[in-house]
């Protein structure tokens, strides 16, 4: 469910979360803590997962990707979960694998979510004609942007992507992005030498800046946080989705399950569970699926049970009905009391 080294200074929320580093531990001690916790993988307790032959891949809807015209899966394999521990090498190909494997062929991922890119290394080269591939730059000059990109590449063991993110879009000094020597002109030449398809942004906080990147008429795809209870807070559905409904950019979802518990600083920390309620999950994609210009929705799953379930949930997506819709938004008003801007300001 999260999505960390970047240049945005120390004050920066997101910065600050990934400095804070709990100590890592095994996954015999990843399952000690996650049951302990009571929790357990309580996530999808309420709806345990499924054999692993029990649905085809084919099942699996698509809708297109906005301007690009890319036609991508309604799950997006988010990576950092996965990435940043505590799980290994082997089990991190073993949970990639087998969501791409049932269908998924949306895959994010970062230079900053520890070792994900390593780990999709191993997954990619033999699927790759299948994937739509993309990863963030989360800085402010091309200078920086090259040494990201250069590295995750290398990484992924691919020669092109199909769309980069300038990543933390909310935090960043739009006018250095903008700069003759920033990020976007970069990732423009980029485009223009074959080695991306696609040019994107991403970020948790301050919708505005959201909205002067997409006037620049340069963004094909904007990635953000949009759920059931965050809209009382950040508010990007109606901050920055009709700017988007009008350039024809088409929006990925992430935090569709309103985050882990606890935000940044828990994302080494799957077993403090979701910030959703078990019985809520189904609920809580398919809201963010009903979104106009929502093409993807990225869950990132910690352990192999959440991501086969997290498949389960969008082959079984269906638009919710007035009396889901009311009764979900009702509860995402009480649970944004709780949460607050954890991501960081809002304007």
């Amino acid at each position: 469910m999260k999505d960390n080294t970047t240049n945005t200074p120390s004050s920066d929320p997101v910065s600050r979360a990934r400095n804070c580093r709990p100590p890592t531990f095994g996954r015999r001690d990843f399952i000690k803590r996650t049951a302990a916790s009571g929790a357990a993988l309580a996530l999808y307790a309420a709806h345990p997962a499924l054999p692993e032959s029990a649905e085809t891949a084919r099942d699996l809807p698509e809708r297109l990707l906005g301007r690009t015209k890319q036609k991508v899966s309604i799950l997006g394999l988010g990576t950092a979960p996965v990435g940043e521990g505590p799980v290994g090498l082997q089990e991190g190909i073993k949970i990639f694998s087998e969501v791409i494997d049932r269908g998924v062929n949306y895959v994010d991922t970062a230079r900053i979510y520890g070792n994900a890119e390593e780990i999709l290394g191993h997954v990619i080269p033999k699927r790759r004609d299948n994937l739509f591939l993309v990863t963030k730059v989360s800085t402010h000059t091309a200078a920086e942007a090259e040494r990201s990109l250069s590295q995750s590449l290398r990484m992924l063991k691919t020669d092109h992507l199909d769309l980069v993110h300038i990543h933390s879009i909310g935090s960043k000094r739009l006018e250095r992005v903008l700069a003759a020597d920033g990020a976007l002109q970069y990732l423009l030449d980029q485009k223009d030498k074959g080695k991306i398809r696609f040019i994107g942004i991403s970020g948790h906080n301050r919708p505005p800046n959201f909205v002067k990147m997409l006037q620049t008429d340069q963004i094909d795809v904007l990635m953000c946080v949009m759920n059931y209870a965050d809209r009382n807070i950040y508010d990007f559905e109606a901050k920055v989705l009709p700017e988007a409904k009008k350039r024809n950019v088409a929006c990925v979802a992430m935090k569709v399950y309103a985050g882990i518990k606890g935000g940044f600083p828990n994302h080494r920390k799957g077993y403090v569970g979701c910030a959703t309620t078990a019985d809520l999950l189904p609920h809580a994609l398919a809201y963010a699926l009903d979104l106009q210009q929502v093409s993807v929705a990225v869950v990132g799953p910690y352990t192999i049970e959440q991501a086969i379930q997290n498949v389960r949930f969008a082959r079984r997506y269906k638009p919710l009905n007035e009396q889901q819709r009311a009764s979900l938004l009702e509860s995402g008003k009480k649970l944004a009391e709780t949460l607050g801007p954890r991501y960081g300001p809002v304007a």
